[in-house]
């Protein structure tokens, strides 16, 4: 476990904000993540919510130099499978159930659980987890929430994902538990619709910049 946690911090600790993006064309994804690279967000999230993602994940991880990619909203063994056969670096979950640490304890690529729970928390410690995606971040008590957890569960680190955007993004950067965020503004649909990647570039740049 321990080498999967380095390997997973050394793919978060490429930026402040990680990328995640619903692909619906897998034509458009190869331009994104690019576009998304030329700004400094190197490590990119997919999520598997549309019949286009693995595809998505796959031209991304064979054509764009630079990407780690990896999959997100995977839900159990099977998604695991077809998301590490597509070529994911990395793989993310909303949540953790036990079918989908045994896929994970199989295998090479590391696993962004989420847990919006002191008690999740404690249980995927437990398995050996020590790197987490706090999801949804907002709803679920936002940066106030994980900062009160940041003492008692000392030693872990997270990922906020879900109503971040760069209006409160330094709300989460500047905790001491928080190694990146998660965020979809940086591919907003209209600009990927108008294949303007250069408007993206500019967005993932700003992200990029931000320091806690």
């Amino acid at each position: 476990m321990g080498e999967k946690t380095e390997k997973l911090l050394s793919i978060l600790k490429l930026q402040p904000v990680v990328p995640v993006l619903i692909v619906d064309d897998v034509k458009s994804a190869v331009s994104l993540a690019r576009a998304l690279v030329a700004g400094g967000l190197k490590a990119i999230e997919i999520t598997m919510r549309t019949p286009a993602a693995l595809d998505a994940v796959r031209a991304v991880a064979d054509e764009v130099e630079g990407a780690e990619v990896g999959a997100g909203t995977i839900l159990n063994a099977a998604h695991w499978d077809a998301a590490v056969a597509a070529g994911s670096k990395f793989v993310v979950s909303p949540g953790a159930t036990q079918e989908l640490l045994d896929a994970a304890r199989n295998s090479s690529v590391p696993l962004l659980p989420g847990a919006a729970t002191a008690s999740e928390v404690m249980a995927l410690r437990e398995e050996g987890y020590k790197v987490l995606k706090f999801f949804p971040a907002e709803q679920a008590g936002g940066a106030a929430y994980l900062k009160a957890l940041s003492s008692p569960l000392a030693g872990t680190v997270f990922c906020p994902t879900g109503g971040i955007s760069l209006k409160n993004a330094m709300d989460y950067l500047s905790l001491p538990n928080v190694i990146c965020v998660g965020g979809s503004w940086v591919a907003p649909k209209e600009l990927v619709a108008a294949g303007d990647w250069a408007g993206i570039t500019k967005l993932a740049s700003e992200a990029a910049a931000l320091k806690a």
